[in-house]
């Protein structure tokens, strides 16, 4: 079956969170699928949303039994059952990926130093005047240049606990405006945020941030919805008061030698992208 009962005792309340919270996932995920959709028969009078866990089971080929388990966080499992789990419900690229990330033992969330190398300081001036900045596990903004800070707000005046990318997306009122297209930048980023938080249950920088966002009610409704997303690079449309329209492409890059820190670029997609960058930091 790959994986065992859980016993008594046997394990931390880490790992009990975690397999609670990949338990709820697949619960959200099953009861918003509906019979029809694999052409399974609708009872009249089902009901149970979605579909039943003994439905998912038959579509992956175990147990009912470990199934209700592994929804009810009893059991560990492999990441063979996680797949096969994953197509019986039909989950994407992103959600997929989010499900295996639960077989692999969590670093803790806030593994990433504090400060910021004179290397990543001096790449993230080098880009200038494009926006950079520097970001740790949590999304806290370590580090971020003139562009930075004209594109969005400049984080050192704010307190130092909301010098972070949800919190600026969610609770910093001039997003909305400044972000075209907010409300799908805004779904895509949280999904990415959460699937990032949801591996880190007993972290408390996370707890404190998502208790901080969800005051928005889209990012609590959101929230609420399980749903999660991975890194792609992208186009993102800017609505500047000053600059004008800015259509950047933003590129996030690990740093090999700072584990848990992410340098975030807005490039310039275009001729006029870059004349308007150089009118965010008065250069023309």
């Amino acid at each position: 079956m790959g994986g065992g009962v859980e016993r008594p005792g046997g394990e931390g309340g880490t790992a009990q969170a975690l397999r609670r919270e990949l338990g709820a996932f697949l619960r959200s995920r099953r009861e918003r699928l509906s019979p029809a959709e694999l052409g399974l028969p609708v009872a009249p009078r089902r009901r149970t949303p979605g579909l039943r866990r003994g439905e998912v089971a038959d579509l992956a080929g175990i147990s009912t039994s470990w199934y209700a388990w592994l929804e009810q966080g009893r059991v560990r499992t492999s990441e063979q059952v996680l797949r096969s789990v994953a197509r019986a419900l039909r989950l994407d690229e992103a959600e997929t990926a989010h499900v295996l990330s639960f077989t692999e033992d969590p670093a803790p969330g806030g593994e990433a130093p504090g400060w910021v190398s004179r290397n990543l300081l001096s790449l993230v001036e080098a880009v200038s005047p494009n926006p950079a900045a520097v970001i740790d596990p949590h999304w806290d903004l370590l580090a971020w240049n003139a562009g930075y800070a004209a594109l969005l707000t400049d984080p050192a005046r704010l307190p130092p606990k909301r010098r972070n990318l949800p919190w600026l997306v969610f609770r910093w009122p001039p997003a909305r405006g400044l972000i075209v297209n907010w409300e799908a930048e805004a779904r895509y980023l949280l999904g990415q945020f959460r699937a990032n938080a949801a591996r880190h249950p007993a972290d408390r920088r996370y707890a404190e941030i998502v208790a901080e966002i969800t005051r928005d009610a889209d990012a609590a409704r959101w929230y609420g919805e399980r749903e999660t997303a991975i890194y792609r690079p992208a186009v993102r449309h800017f609505r500047h008061s000053t600059a004008g329209e800015l259509r950047l492409r933003y590129v996030k890059l690990a740093a090999v030698d700072e584990p848990g820190h992410h340098l975030l670029c807005y490039l310039p997609d275009d001729r006029d992208a870059e004349t308007a960058v150089r009118r965010l930091t008065g250069g023309g």
